[in-house]
């Protein structure tokens, strides 16, 4: 049983620091005016926690002030949500809420657009202020967002517990012939019984040949005494996720099995010792497949091998930047939470992932979760 303190929700407190960096970011790019849409960045910042739709629902930040854009029909369910305060401008089924935004903008002045916009709302803006006045405002928002505050590393660090916890249920709940979408299930209770209202974020399990392909197999499949195992799946605690994975076997491994698992963790191991600061993040994905082809696997994504990048930033997503990935010159700092699961599949037999995050810290990286002791043994 976990015995973890649940940590504070983001505070109000916090979401305006966001918005004050946000409105310096502007004054920077000179920029008069960002418009977030219904994505992470709109809960980032102000709070708010809306579904994307053929409607827009989002918030355009000026410099003094917070305006939501909400169809006139939802402004009663959004003034009951919580959310920064800010004024609220609707647009009516018949109008144009793009023309809206734009009645915001001083005359002439640029609006950067969230990158998660979806294009149909980047088309309509086009056309009410002209794509010249349009700028890209991936960099503004995401290099906010990149390193993460003390209060969202305890958040994701309580989820990332949360959800090794559910990995020891599900572990010892495995049985010979169960299908795997049992074992979904069961995780997903389990995650709801101990305090993730939303359940599992997702759940991949695997067993056997089906290990060997990295987001699992179609249709069902059950567990037979002797197969590898593979589980990975993670839940949101106020919008924070934790994604956690762990291969093994219930039995006695083959020597075969061990000792590529023990290659595995090595490869997982020189992600984590070459996670300095300052360090590109390119450099951890040349570490992990330097350790594989160390043992005559590889190279490069060539199988058996590493097939993918070796790790993703997260945080209100599941997979964001910083990306674990061949050349990106990103380099680490502190703040930095991101995952490190250098998969190594050995085709039509099995795949062996042995995922765990770290945050960067002044003095360097920690995990959240210890790695795993052992082909039979998944857990710290």
């Amino acid at each position: 049983m976990t015995t973890q303190t649940r940590p504070p929700l983001i505070s109000d407190t916090e979401r305006l620091q966001r918005l004050s960096a946000l409105r310096l970011a502007m004054a920077k790019a000179r920029v008069e005016a960002v418009l977030l849409g219904s994505t992470e960045s709109l809960r980032y910042f102000t709070g708010l926690v809306w579904h994307q739709s053929e409607r827009l629902v989002g918030a355009v930040v000026l410099p003094e002030r917070l305006v939501y854009i909400v169809p006139g029909f939802e402004q009663s369910r959004v003034e009951t949500l919580p959310r920064l305060e800010g004024e609220i401008a609707v647009w009516q089924e018949d109008e144009d809420s793009a023309a809206l935004v734009a009645s915001l903008l001083p005359h002439g002045g640029k609006l950067a657009l969230d990158d998660a916009l979806p294009l149909f709302v980047y088309h309509a803006l086009a056309r009410a202020l002209g794509s010249e006045r349009l700028v890209d405002g991936t960099r503004m928002l995401r290099d906010i967002r990149l390193c993460k505050s003390p209060s969202e590393i305890a958040l994701i660090e309580y989820a990332m517990g949360l959800t090794l916890e559910v990995h020891r249920r599900a572990h010892a709940f495995i049985r010979p012939g169960m299908a795997a979408s049992e074992v979904v299930r069961f995780i997903d209770a389990e995650h709801k019984a101990l305090g993730a209202a939303g359940g599992s974020s997702f759940c991949i399990v695997s067993f056997g040949v089906a290990t060997s392909l990295p987001h699992g197999a179609d249709g069902e499949q059950h567990y037979t005494p002797g197969d590898v195992i593979l589980v990975d799946t993670g839940c949101r605690i106020d919008g924070y996720h934790s994604d956690l994975t762990r291969t093994y076997v219930l039995d006695d491994p083959t020597p075969d099995f061990a000792r590529h698992w023990a290659i595995e963790r090595q490869a997982q191991q020189a992600v984590f010792d070459a996670a300095a600061l300052g360090a590109t993040c390119g450099s951890l994905d040349d570490a992990a497949r330097a350790e594989i082809a160390r043992h005559g696997l590889g190279p490069d994504y060539h199988l058996p091998g590493l097939p993918h990048r070796a790790g993703h930033g997260l945080g209100l997503e599941i997979h964001e930047e910083p990306y674990i990935v061949r050349a990106n010159s990103t380099r680490l700092r502190p703040g930095m939470c991101f995952s490190n699961e250098p998969m190594i599949v050995f085709p039509d037999r099995y795949g062996i992932r042995l995922e765990d995050h770290i945050h960067m810290t002044q003095e360097g990286p920690q995990w959240f979760t210890q790695p795993a002791s052992g082909p039979a043994e998944p857990f710290a």
